[in-house]
């Protein structure tokens, strides 16, 4: 394989100076062993093509996936766990460090490891890889620390953005035309924007709230009642937290990805994808709790059924020329949102395994190096509801970001858990 970085996944490489990695974390009761671990990260290796490249860049610059025989082994750090907060240092490191060794894979895994209770953390750069990515690595890789027999089906990498175009796709001219006269005057736009901010500089940190099994099915049960969603109630809260706690600072927008596969066949549920399009969701937290929710449905709904996917891939590879003006702009513009917020939902990963248990999932972090790096992700295991904040305290304060967070989940109970229990 030698492809070139379709853009989605060029805006997440950045640069090969600049680390944007995934980390994912599950807590495992129960014991296996070294070898174990590395059959089954051997076994996942074997089935995605982009496990066995690197990133290599040409004589202009342009980044592009490359395979090679040379790629080792994904590695394995391991960690003396203390306690059980460990995860969330051993994450922090991980967010910075570059995946930039000669031969090396773009995925490794730390172990924190004492007699009866593990952690396993799966870091990939974010140009590889999107929530139902990394999910689906770790799902593969648990599965196999427990059934190390089980075979995985490799599947070949796609070449071009045409390979995920349906049959039936047809480009019109007029359409590639704009897009061409956009991305001149996008190069332009950028690189103005860009100046006249400053770059964040900070550190990085992430906030970390649970909602116990209890407190997550009243607030199932009340969406469920009220006609909305859980995602459009969780934006809700967000946006109505930071309104309260920022005032006239607040932006009323957050930016939710979407899973692109539902658009687009060719990409498999169990295949390593990175690129996602957004959809951007405001409204007005003064018309009361659910009836902002109500709207937001409403909003995501329609702004969902209005995505041309295809037409978005197809036409976005003519802005590769603006990528590094796009990329100096996100790094010195505050934007015009508040937080980006990814929900995954349920995570379909088994619990209960022959020689360990899952006793708990964390959501995956991410540290960008944009001037806005505010992102929210949520997921829920056991019927328990798990966020992670994250974010720069160039930009927003530690303490000002958990305060947004308990406000939010406040609000959730308030307006769940005391009338839907």
């Amino acid at each position: 394989m030698r492809r070139k970085l379709i853009i989605g996944e060029r805006i997440m490489y950045v640069d090969a100076e600049t680390a944007v990695n995934c980390v994912f974390a599950v807590k495992i009761r129960g014991s296996f062993t070294l070898e174990r671990l590395r059959n089954a990260l051997y076994k996942v290796q074997q089935k995605h093509p982009l496990l066995r490249a690197g990133i290599k860049e040409d004589s202009m610059g342009v980044p592009h996936f490359v395979s090679s025989n040379a790629i080792t082994p994904i590695p394995i750090r391991i960690v003396e766990r203390p306690g059980d907060d460990d995860w969330k240092t051993e994450s922090k490191k991980e967010w910075h460090k570059l995946f930039d060794g000669k031969g090396s894979p773009m995925a490794r895994v730390v172990w924190l490891k004492d007699n009866e209770v593990s952690e396993l953390l799966l870091v990939c750069p974010h140009c590889i890889c999107d929530g139902t990515t990394v999910t689906t690595l770790m799902t593969e890789i648990l599965m196999l620390l427990d059934r190390p027999e089980e075979k995985l089906i490799s599947y070949l990498p796609f070449m071009s953005i045409e390979e995920l175009l349906s049959k039936s796709y047809s480009g019109k001219i007029g359409k590639l035309i704009k897009a061409r006269v956009f991305s001149v005057f996008a190069r332009v736009f950028f690189l103005i924007k860009s100046k006249r901010n400053k770059p964040v500089t900070g550190e990085s940190y992430m906030v970390h709230r649970r909602l116990d099994r209890g407190k997550t099915a009243a607030l199932a049960t009340a969406c469920k009642t009220e006609g909305v969603t859980v995602h459009s109630a969780l934006c809700a809260a967000f946006l109505n937290a930071f309104q309260q706690l920022k005032g006239n600072g607040a932006n009323g927008k957050l930016i939710c990805p979407v899973d692109i596969r539902r658009f687009v066949p060719e990409i498999k549920a169990d295949h390593m994808f990175a690129f996602a399009p957004i959809a951007e969701l405001s409204a007005d937290t003064r018309s009361g709790f659910w009836n902002t929710a109500r709207k937001i449905k409403e909003e995501l709904n329609a702004k969902i059924a209005a995505m041309d996917v295809h037409d978005l891939l197809i036409m976005s590879e003519y802005f590769h020329s603006s990528a590094p003006k796009m990329i100096g702009y996100l790094k010195s513009a505050p934007g015009s949102h508040d937080v980006t917020f990814s929900n995954m939902g349920k995570l379909n990963i088994p619990e209960h395994y022959d020689s360990f248990e899952v006793e708990a999932i964390y959501s995956p972090t991410v540290a960008f190096p944009w001037k806005n790096p505010n992102t929210l992700v949520t997921g829920t295991f056991k019927g328990e509801m798990d966020f992670c904040f994250s974010s720069n305290d160039g930009f927003l304060g530690s303490e000002a970001a958990a305060a947004i967070m308990d406000c939010s989940l406040s609000l959730l109970l308030q307006e769940s858990v005391a009338d839907y229990v």
